[in-house]
């Protein structure tokens, strides 16, 4: 789901782009403490790399998830396969 179309979905208000992001990297944070695949990485760009932003891939950083450039080769692989380990992981009724 790209990033406007969770805005839209959610109905955040302005400013909704930031609050989003907070909302993401708190996620990215829970995930990253529970040792769980980061389901931030299924909120992609519009744009033509059908990547994140270079803010997940930093907050990513930040937790100790990935280690790089933002762009590229290498942040393209590292996402598809944290997106194959999301979908691959057994999440408890908890959540």
């Amino acid at each position: 789901m790209t990033y406007r179309a969770l805005v839209e979905r959610l109905q955040l208000p302005t400013p909704a782009m930031r609050t989003l992001t907070a909302a993401l990297e708190h996620l990215a944070a829970l995930d990253a403490r529970s040792e769980r695949p980061l389901r931030s990485a299924l909120v992609i760009s519009q744009g033509a790399s059908r990547l994140p932003r270079t803010g997940f891939f930093e907050c990513a950083a930040r937790l100790g998830r990935f280690s790089g450039p933002a762009d590229g080769a290498a942040a393209a692989s590292w996402h598809a396969g944290e997106v194959a380990r999301v979908f691959e992981f057994v999440y408890s009724e908890e959540l």
